[in-house]
């Protein structure tokens, strides 16, 4: 495998579709765990999309449900961690809350990033390989100015209610395991072509599909999707020799790449 001088002893924690909020409580207990175990098994967290089931930003409102979880998050860049954050489909609509009062870069389309010496393409992987209709329209509505302007003119307290009861229609899979495995395999497809036509990247990392994935498109150039960890649980952990991908807690025997 290349082992890439930059960087060489960043360790990047990559974690995502945790979707706070409405999973069960005892995965946000297990997901303050984890980060408070980062500085220890990490030097930098990616966050990959879907943190929560649902976020606005509105100007000068930021919501009530996510407040733990964003103190845990500001204690780590205290603390000196790199953490940023990749919007996903149920949490892309973000603004200077992020970056201004977290200083958490948030990448609401995905980036181009360098993770542990490798050069990488980070996105959440809503819109690139959708099997249905419905997933492509829900794809272009919630990115359309007309559809964020309604929304930010209401009062939050309605528009975080209309947001509950919407929450199954953000979810753009089908939540049949065949169709999940689908939405996998053309999500795999999606990152082989990607890899082959931007030779420069060693890295790509998607999330959204919710199915734990580190695929060697070829020698030392990898496609990893980290899995949820909304109900599994499940993480990665990339450094410049290696991916893993592990379910929390560690468990021996672990997936090494």
């Amino acid at each position: 495998m290349d082992i890439l001088p930059a960087v060489a002893d960043e360790r990047v924690v990559i974690v995502g579709d945790a979707h706070l909020g409405s999973s069960d409580l005892r995965d946000e207990e297990a997901f303050h765990d984890l980060l408070d175990a980062v500085p220890d098994i990490g030097s930098r967290l990616i966050v990959m999309g879907d943190l929560f089931d649902f976020w606005f930003e509105y100007q000068a409102v930021i919501p009530r449900r996510p407040f733990r979880t964003l103190t845990k998050l500001a204690v780590l860049v205290e603390k000196g961690v790199k953490v940023e954050l990749v919007g996903g489909n149920h949490d892309r609509w973000g603004g200077s809350f992020w970056a201004d009062d977290l200083k958490i870069p948030f990448h609401p389309d995905g980036t181009d990033l360098e993770l542990a010496g490798r050069a990488a393409r980070v996105h959440h992987g809503d819109g690139l390989a959708e099997q249905n209709l419905g997933g492509k329209l829900i794809h272009r509505l919630t990115r359309n100015r007309i559809t964020i302007g309604v929304f930010k003119a209401l009062h939050p307290d309605l528009g975080f209610r209309l947001a509950d009861r919407l929450s199954g229609s953000l979810a753009e899979t089908n939540k049949s395991p065949e169709a999940m495995e689908a939405s996998a395999a053309a999500q795999e497809r999606y990152a082989r072509a990607l890899l082959m036509s931007r030779p420069e990247l060693k890295l790509l990392v998607l999330a959204h599909t919710h199915r734990q994935r580190c695929i060697e498109v070829e020698p030392g150039r990898f496609y990893l999707n980290a899995g949820q960890w909304m109900t599994d649980r499940h993480y990665a952990v990339v450094t410049a020799e290696r991916i893993r991908i592990l379910t929390w807690p560690e468990r021996p025997g672990e997936t090494k790449a």
